[in-house]
């Protein structure tokens, strides 16, 4: 998938359309539950005692493609923002353009 780098869009900040460039921002740290947390506690305790996984394990390998997430930074104000639609898949991800 093709996608410009510079992209004319509303800015919430400015309140108007404006010139933003477009980049991919990475999405680590989405953080993992607590090792102590109510259901984690109550995980544990399901586990013991048993000569197996509580619950059927996962088939297959997964999603075939990371999610893209698109950050819109402003020229103006130099803001950045995503859109609602901004996360979605793709195999190939390039920008084209200047």
């Amino acid at each position: 998938m093709k996608y410009p780098k510079n992209k004319n869009t509303y800015c919430p900040k400015c309140k108007k359309h404006t010139e933003h460039t477009v980049s991919i921002s990475s999405r680590k740290g989405r953080g993992k539950a607590h090792p102590l947390s109510e259901a984690q506690r109550r995980f544990k305790e399901k586990l013991k005692g048993y000569t197996s996984f509580p619950r059927p394990n996962p088939k297959g390998d997964g999603k075939p493609t990371k999610k893209l997430d698109l950050r819109f930074k402003c020229k103006e104000c130099s803001k950045s923002h995503t859109k609602s639609s901004g996360s979605f898949r793709a195999k190939k991800f390039e920008f084209k353009g200047k």
